[in-house]
């Protein structure tokens, strides 16, 4: 759950409920201070909201501020509720990671042919499949740095801002990308890419954000995406599946070949489809 509090006349949040109850417990935040969540017709004080009220229990009363305090215009509720949280939008923002994924490695397959590599040793290098999203990811946390969202982000509406609206500063940025390659994706390895995307999802799904804007107190703002920006990112995902068959098929084709002799007649056609291999 996220709820809004005032703090000094001021609204702010959303934070979820247990850093709430963090705050409470470490003294942070007193019986009366203003609270509000989805749900609630009006401002409460957050020990009148059932999920804190134990909390107070071990708030020492010194610690709360006087009614004086909160009776004061600096600490006052607005007339009206806050703006409902942020919806998470979480399939739109699994579609643009992807996208900007794809694309990325469309390009970097096509980089290591015109380069003269061998892609057929490429693919089967783990190495080569565990760290080729590195590049990416140092890429991403500059243009979030810089213009607060990346190509498949833009298309689908999606900025990624510190909760003042601000930009994220490129320390933060490239800590946000990290957290992303190692917990988010599993650098796009295997079945640990798979468990990664699911366990990404649960996690978020209980905090109503991801784990690494949770963890740096980001948040993900949304616009609907307009019809031509859609069709961009069908044509976007087409661009990059044919790039990877131009640069893979062969190899591909070749391997299966390789492991079932008796397919190479209606195989053998696929292999002039992809980009031609140096001698």
């Amino acid at each position: 759950m996220e709820v809004w509090i005032i703090l000094e006349g001021e609204k702010v949040g959303p934070f979820h409920d247990f850093e709430i109850r963090r705050r409470i417990s470490n003294g942070e935040l007193a019986a009366t201070t203003p609270a509000w969540h989805e749900g609630l017709s009006a401002w409460k004080s957050l020990v009148e909201i059932p999920i804190f009220t134990r909390e107070f229990e071990r708030v020492s009363p010194q610690d709360e501020i006087s009614p004086l305090e909160a009776a004061s215009p600096s600490s006052a509720p607005s007339a009206t509720p806050p703006p409902l949280p942020i919806e998470p939008v979480f399939l739109r923002r699994f579609w643009a990671r992807w996208l900007d994924l794809s694309l990325y490695e469309g390009v970097w397959w096509i980089g290591m042919w015109a380069a003269g590599q061998d892609i057929a040793a490429a693919i089967t290098n783990p190495w080569v499949m565990f760290f080729r999203f590195v590049p990416w990811f140092a890429l991403e946390a500059v243009l979030i740095q810089r213009f607060a969202t990346t190509p498949g982000k833009w298309l689908l509406g999606l900025r990624v801002l510190n909760q003042d609206g601000s930009h994220l500063d490129l320390a933060t940025s490239t800590r946000r990308s990290m957290r992303v390659l190692f917990s988010g994706i599993g650098f796009g390895f295997s079945y640990l890419a798979a468990f990664c995307q699911i366990l990404s999802l649960v996690v978020s799904k209980r905090l109503g954000t991801t784990l690494w804007d949770a963890a740096g107190n980001h948040q993900v703002t949304a616009v609907p995406p307009t019809p031509a920006k859609l069709v961009a990112v069908v044509l976007g995902y087409s661009v990059a599946i044919a790039l990877l068959l131009a640069v893979q098929l062969p190899d591909l084709v070749d391997q299966q070949i390789k492991m079932n002799p008796e397919t190479k007649q209606s195989l053998e056609k696929y292999r002039t489809w992809g980009l031609p291999r140096s001698k």
